[in-house]
């Protein structure tokens, strides 16, 4: 049965949403605060979800409504609510020392992005849902890795990853209607569900032996 609402519109609502989850990427490149900085993600993540959803009703791919519930209870509520309740343990509320400042950062992020899009301009053809959607996703993942590398706490490190998952699948979304299979795709999601779990654990152990969440410290175990 066709939806109700004309597809175009569908076509038109993606790119926007995905174009949303791009802006708050550069929102949480730029931000210092954690708790902020988590709940970004899962606006973002909630963006991510939001377009699963449109896909599954407008190409009546029912396995993808999993995807967007799962995605809306991992990433949107129980997360944040995990890397919240460590921030409030460990007692470590803000990114002090990255390693460029958010003016250089921006304008890294911003030199990444247009990499994006020119990497995926041969393969606009190939997007089912609306124009830019592969290239947004292509730059999430190399400002998700970008923001890896600049960040010293292990709990950003974790954000970043996440966001780098989150392009991954606005990626697989993009280049097909239906999306990756049902199992691809589950797979992934508690892949990174046990990662997050374990990083957590990891991020306290260092923050309990030596006062700071920045992985740097880890060099001191070489001996």
């Amino acid at each position: 049965m066709n939806p109700p609402v004309p597809p175009e519109i569908g076509s038109h609502v993606i790119p926007l949403m995905a174009a949303l989850m791009l802006v708050v990427q550069m929102l949480l490149i730029a931000q210092r605060m954690l708790l902020t900085s988590i709940r970004l993600f899962a606006i973002q993540s909630l963006l991510l979800a939001g377009i699963a959803a449109v896909v599954a009703y407008y190409y009546n791919a029912s396995h993808v409504y999993v995807v967007a519930v799962l995605t809306f209870i991992g990433k949107v509520v129980f997360l944040p609510w995990l890397l919240n309740r460590l921030v409030h343990r460990i007692q470590i509320h803000q990114e002090t020392d990255p390693l460029l400042n958010a003016p250089s950062s921006m304008l890294v992020c911003g030199a990444l992005t247009l990499l994006g899009y020119s990497v995926t301009r041969p393969f606009t053809s190939l997007e089912k849902l609306g124009s830019n959607t592969l290239a947004i996703a292509l730059a999430l993942l190399l400002t998700g890795f970008f923001l890896m590398i600049n960040r010293r706490k292990a709990l950003t490190q974790v954000l970043a990853l996440l966001t780098v998952e989150n392009g991954v699948m606005l990626a697989a979304v993009a280049l097909t209607t239906y999306g990756m299979p049902l199992v691809v795709e589950l797979g992934i999601f508690f892949d990174v569900l046990v990662a997050v779990m374990v990083l957590g654990i990891l991020v306290y152990r260092i923050r309990e032996n030596f006062a700071s969440m920045d992985t740097g410290k880890l060099d001191q175990l070489k001996g």
